[in-house]
């Protein structure tokens, strides 16, 4: 898996296997395997800082009993190297996810009907700021509107304060909220978010699934493949809302395809 961060792993993890109802998954060492991450001493702190956060919450036998898709479970603490110990996500760990692969939000999360646009204009001789907010920005479904302009479905005005309350990049930022009032939306979704490459993407990670199911390597081997794959085309979409890009999506025919797999190599 192309993604380093321990933290990103441990909410891709936590979502993947879960999903949108955030039932309790366990840290096995099959799990380990497919996200390419160890129960070390730095995860094991990873884990126990993200649980003072709230971003995962680690759960006792009798909830881990109640849970439909309980795993396994016995009375150690989120240090037992075995993994055996469960976790679910969040809100507000998904809420982080969600900031850097926006197309889980609308999976879960009913859309506003609101626009946030956002503008920012800071000097070429600030090029390492302009071009760090970029970075941090990276995920948030924005869409290059006009030159400096930004639009995005996605609530993420106050991250956006949070992130640059006090700092320099502040005062060459504005930000708005809007309706849409008039105007073709399936040209301004083409133009802003490149529809129709995304769906050319979308078929091609299919042919790649295909090829790692028809490949000669153990299950849980074929999982992580699958998952490498899906992340990468993960980072791309902009997690549009079906309001706006139909209910008949690629994206959302590839998730459906995807829960299939995971349920045929997780038996």
């Amino acid at each position: 898996m192309a993604i380093k961060d321990r933290r990103t792993k441990i909410l891709l993890a936590s979502y993947l296997l879960s999903d949108v109802e955030f039932s309790n998954i366990s840290f096995d060492e099959k799990v380990q395997k497919i996200f390419d991450f160890s129960l070390n001493q730095k995860t094991r702190g990873t884990l126990s800082r993200m649980m003072k956060e709230g971003l995962i919450e680690k759960l006792n036998r009798s909830e881990s009993v109640e849970s439909v898709k309980s795993v396994k479970t016995d009375s150690t603490d989120s240090t037992d190297s075995t993994g055996s110990t469960e976790y679910r996500l969040t809100e507000k760990g998904f809420s982080e996810l969600c900031l850097e692969f926006p197309f889980f939000r609308f999976l879960k999360e009913k859309w506003d009907g609101k626009w946030r646009i956002i503008s920012y204009e800071i000097p070429e001789t600030k090029r390492e700021l302009r071009d760090r907010l970029r970075r941090e920005m990276q995920g948030w479904g924005l869409g290059p509107w006009h030159r400096s302009f930004w639009v995005t479905p996605h609530p993420i005005l106050p991250t956006l304060k949070l992130l640059t309350a006090q700092k320099e990049e502040e005062k060459y930022i504005q930000a708005f909220e809007a309706d849409h009032t008039f105007g073709d939306r399936e040209f301004l979704i083409e133009k802003v978010w490149g529809k129709s490459a995304l769906d050319k993407s979308y078929r091609e990670l299919f042919k790649k699934w295909h090829e790692i199911l028809s490949s000669d390597v153990e299950k849980v081997i074929k999982l992580k493949n699958v998952i490498g794959e899906y992340v990468e085309l993960l980072r791309q979409d902009p997690g549009l809302p079906q309001e706006l890009i139909g209910e008949s999506w690629i994206g959302f025919e590839g998730w459906n395809i995807f829960k299939e797999i995971k349920s045929i190599l997780l038996s």
